[in-house]
């Protein structure tokens, strides 16, 4: 690059109280980069400045952002630095219209959610058709290897990554009978009984990768039931005290163990579980009404200053050991079964569980799915494996069923504060050991594409699990997951989202009849579908 002066912005949180909160970590990753730019020729120019008032340098709204870029040269490089969850549409604007070099840059760290925001702005990028790279490091000054490719990005304007794990799937001629049988059945019933996603408030967080367009869902046989959070907190006033604190007792008398306090703005209560139950009674009764197949919340605006928040009932949602609710005509609402609960409104991920939940219940496999954030990864630090392992977090819908010890192995502990003033109780819980599919179906080329793998969930000392605890979000439920043949940088070079997809399979013996089931159910609905890494020997899995 001529322009020896790279713009830098930083994308923020709506949320004050996180801005503030997260602000000094991005502060120590900027002067970092600072440095290291220095150090390769370049200088860095802070785009907007450090607010006094607000305590924080964060841009905050969409409309702040399209001031900002008012003055950005639109041919200047630009740095977008993460180290904190950022809200995408806050940027979006002002990268669609730029013209130069982009490149997106997280520091590799837990401690907040910057490699979550990183990624959720590439796959919002990825879905508008903007062009742009991506790195990110442990610590900028430190790393050769980071140091080379962010020099590539300055001469070159773009960064290559390896991304050779990748193969196109088309379709395979093996798969069991019972496999085809299911696959059959399932598009059969979607071309002609259809299927709905209920949407409680779409576009949850600015996550734009995270909302399908009508019209990409109409060939699958899927629609959009959108629903209102106004309409689920008036249905939560209307539960009887009587069926919330059942459901509160059922949820007791399996053993779960909340961590209750006094001081509602810090501590968990009774009352902010109650509201809960009462907002798990109505999310029931208003999917059942329009016949939904699967529902999702967005809670983070709107029902965040009215109520507690939505993990506990999201996490009962996507079990199969739930409370009960009936419906008005005295029906169980999916008896037995999970009730697929998309976090966030994520419609990405409502539209794979409820292709995933449809087909595991046809092939006998587990139905309980959940998404997660792609929080951040290390080497297990007590010895214990050789393996990179995983942090797959989210803030507490992941069901009871993936937890080791189900119910009495479980936690709910109140929900930070800075994110939900409301509070409310997560479901915490460590994922039990076995082989499991991550997937993620997005948008590129204006077209539904799905990529998909094998892992392998595993159980680490509790000295190790709790070390990785303090180094994300301690009240949330984790998974310790090993990727199959996809290492940590071929896995950020291609994942196209904050979130991805996960199910639990009977034995590693059934994961490739499983995945080449999903990939040829997605395939014949016209999904575009990629299959990444191996199988658990290293094996190919096409």
């Amino acid at each position: 690059m001529k322009n020896k002066f790279i713009q830098l912005i930083a994308s923020g949180d709506l949320r004050l109280s996180a801005n503030q909160n997260c602000w000094n970590e991005q502060a120590l990753m900027e002067a970092d980069l600072e440095n290291v730019l220095k150090s390769l020729g370049y200088s860095l120019k802070r785009s907007h400045s450090y607010d006094i008032e607000k305590n924080h340098g964060f841009i905050s709204s969409q409309r702040e952002g399209m001031d900002v870029f008012c003055g950005i040269d639109r041919n200047a490089p630009i740095i977008v630095a993460e180290a904190v969850w950022q809200y995408s549409h806050h940027v979006l604007p002002g990268l669609i219209s730029h013209e130069g070099p982009i490149l997106t840059l997280a520091n590799w760290s837990g401690k907040w959610p910057g490699l979550v925001g990183m990624l959720n702005l590439n796959g919002s990028l990825t879905k508008a058709g903007v062009s742009y790279s991506s790195l990110w490091s442990e610590k900028f000054s430190e790393d050769e290897a980071f140091q080379a490719k962010l020099l590539e990005w300055l001469k070159n304007g773009k960064v290559c990554h390896d991304i050779s794990h990748v193969k196109a799937y088309y379709s395979v001629a093996n798969l069991q009978k019972k496999s085809v049988s299911a696959i059959d059945r399932i598009i059969h019933d979607l071309d002609f009984k259809k299927a709905i996603l209920g949407v409680f408030d779409e576009f949850c967080m600015g996550m734009y990768n995270a909302t399908i367009p009508d019209e990409y869902l109409f060939p699958l046989g899927v629609y959009k039931e959108r629903l209102s959070q106004s309409a689920l907190f008036a249905e939560m006033q209307v539960v009887k005290d009587e069926d919330a604190y059942s459901v509160f007792e059922w949820i007791k008398a399996k053993g779960f163990n909340f961590h209750f306090g006094k001081d509602e703005n810090s501590e968990l209560t009774k009352e902010q579980v109650i509201e809960q139950c009462r907002m798990y009674i109505a999310a029931c009764r208003i999917g059942d009404s329009f016949g939904c197949d699967a529902i999702g919340i967005q809670y983070q605006q709107g029902l965040k200053d009215l109520c507690p928040a939505s993990d506990l009932v999201e996490g009962m949602l996507n079990s199969s050991d739930r409370p009960p609710v009936k419906n008005n005509e005295g029906e169980i609402i999916f008896q037995g079964e999970p009730y697929p609960h998309f976090n966030e409104v994520d419609e990405c991920s409502g539209l794979d569980a409820l292709l995933t939940k449809r087909l595991h219940k046809a092939l006998g496999q587990p139905t309980e799915i959940t998404l997660h954030d792609l929080r951040w990864g290390d080497f297990d630090r007590s010895g214990s494996t050789d393996a990179y392992v995983w942090v797959f977090l989210i803030s507490g819908a992941a069901p009871i069923e993936h937890h080791i010890g189900g119910w009495q192995g479980s936690h709910g502990y109140r929900q930070p504060a800075m994110y939900f003033p409301k509070g409310g109780s997560t479901l915490h819980g460590v994922a039990k050991p076995g082989a499991i599919i991550w997937s993620r179906i997005y948008i590129e080329d204006k077209r539904l594409k799905m990529d998909l793998g094998l892992a392998e969930v595993i159980e680490l000392p509790k000295s190790e699990t709790q070390r990785r605890l303090k180094e994300s979000t301690p009240e949330w439920p984790i998974m310790h997951a090993v990727t199959h043949g996809v290492s940590r940088d071929q896995m950020m070079a291609r994942h196209k989202a904050n979130h991805l997809n996960v199910v639990y399979i009977k034995d590693s013996d059934s994961a490739l009849e499983c995945i080449l089931a999903k990939s040829e159910l997605a395939h014949r609905l016209g999904i575009e579908v990629y299959l990444c890494g191996t199988q658990k020997d290293n094996s190919p899995i096409l």
